[in-house]
């Protein structure tokens, strides 16, 4: 009879021997697990702002003010916000096309959409830089306080929408190295594409996350 450490020896030889795990391919599991715990972290930080706020003894800025964009005379709130939402739940469309083709092995428009995907990207990413220099040079918004009210709201856009935009440079980075994977045939000699269907998972989580920043910072 095997003792417990014998046990996880032959569990890990088991898993370590296969290419599945619970059914799944083994990068696939990878990848959820990673998501999962990826998501306990954003998870905190958006409870941790959600506390800020409630404890603030300073108003809270308006975000319709904050985030407005001014084209001549005129104030449009949330503007650039809503553009970069638009364009970055376009890119989960586009990935989700990419992998669509993937599925039926065809190169050129996988590889084709896994390119749109990360143009989307990079243009959300460039948008946020925009964002951030406003704030900071035009508005005098920093980590440690802003103009426009309680000193915590500075801290905690910064934080969380810095380490996001991180997520999607990232994961820019990830799907060209895909990309550049699909064109060079290597999926084919394997006659497998799951390594776009896992970059897909990554991409969709960062695109999901974004809906939640965006309802806690910019409407609410």
């Amino acid at each position: 009879m095997q003792g417990p450490i014998g046990l996880f020896r032959s569990l890990a030889q088991d898993w370590g021997a296969d290419l599945q795990a619970f059914r799944v391919v083994w990068a696939k599991a990878m990848m959820w697990i990673f998501l999962v715990s990826d998501s306990f972290i954003f998870g905190s930080f958006l409870a941790g702002y959600a506390a800020a706020r409630l404890a603030a003894t300073e108003p809270w800025p308006e975000p319709a003010k904050v985030f407005a964009l001014h084209l001549g005379e005129r104030e449009i709130p949330l503007l650039l916000i809503a553009i970069m939402t638009v364009v970055l739940i376009s890119s989960s469309g586009t990935m989700a096309i990419a992998v669509y083709h993937a599925y039926n092995k065809n190169r050129p428009y996988t590889a084709f959409f896994l390119s749109l995907t990360v143009l989307l990207g990079l243009t959300f990413v460039s948008m946020q830089a925009y964002e951030w220099t406003h704030l900071i040079r035009d508005l005098g918004f920093r980590p440690w306080g802003n103009p426009m009210g309680a000193p915590q709201f500075g801290a905690a856009f910064f934080t969380i929408t810095g380490f996001h935009g991180l997520h999607v440079t990232i994961g820019a980075i990830y799907l060209a190295a895909v990309a550049i994977r699909v064109l060079q045939g290597i999926y084919d000699r394997t006659g497998s594409y799951v390594g776009v269907e896992v970059a897909g998972l990554y991409w969709h989580f960062v695109d999901l996350v974004w809906v939640f920043i965006f309802a806690f910072f910019y409407l609410f």
